[in-house]
């Protein structure tokens, strides 16, 4: 079995990179806060006002504080968006945080990599999956071919994916409903709703991929 992940320095790092990343930010927004406060036009006075009135030295103590929780909440956003990915004999698994998604490999036709998502083809030209992540296209591709699966260099339907607009009349109702909602979710950068819509409109025998932030379908049933 390959399995394709992220770095080590990049699993670990981020929990000690991001709390400090964090607490730097905290430390110069403080010491900007005198500062912007006699900016009247500035936004959020309230709370620049906030660590103005803090005695030293707690004002530092607190904005440090404030900049590592926010560091460390960063962190844990991150790893919970990082995907591996297991690839062998038996078939294929791609995890993240909670979830998994697994296909033997009598149902894995091939893979590729669009941009930054990694997609499985079915043995009827569907697609099984597509999840983005920042894994290695390089990395995947060997662990692929390692193991004997087809790996695509582009993917083979993309001539046939149409722009998505309200009402498409050759989807069902439905389907219309669960792009109106992705788009709505798209618009307010909310990624997990947007992917977990995405996963319920292929159940229905609809691919779905985006550019930008317009979405484009192709019928695969």
């Amino acid at each position: 079995m390959t399995t394709v992940q992220e770095t080590a320095a990049v699993r670990y790092g981020i929990w000690v990179a991001c709390p400090l990343a964090g607490a730097a930010a905290g430390w110069g927004l403080g010491l900007a806060a005198t500062g912007i406060t006699t900016l009247g036009w500035f936004p959020f006075q309230g709370v620049f006002q906030l660590f103005t009135d803090i005695p030293q030295p707690w004002g530092t103590v607190v904005s440090l504080g404030v900049g590592a929780v926010a560091g460390v909440v960063f962190a844990l956003f991150w790893a919970s968006e990082m995907m591996s990915v297991e690839v062998s004999a038996g078939g294929v698994a791609l995890r993240r945080d909670d979830k998994t998604f697994r296909f033997g490999r009598d149902e894995v036709e091939s893979a590729f990599a669009d941009g930054r998502q990694l997609v499985l083809l079915g043995r009827d030209g569907s697609e099984l999956v597509r999840e983005t992540s920042d894994l290695s296209r390089a990395e995947l591709e060997r662990a692929f071919t390692g193991q004997g699966y087809r790996w695509r260099d582009a993917d083979p339907f993309a001539a046939e994916f149409r722009m998505w607009v309200e009402h498409a009349p050759d989807l069902p109702a439905d389907v219309n409903a669960l792009f109106t909602a992705r788009r709505k979710a798209i618009s307010k950068y909310e990624t997990e709703e947007a992917a977990e819509l995405a996963r319920e409109i292929r159940k229905r025998g609809v691919a779905v991929r985006d550019e930008k932030k317009r979405q484009y379908y192709r019928r695969e049933r």
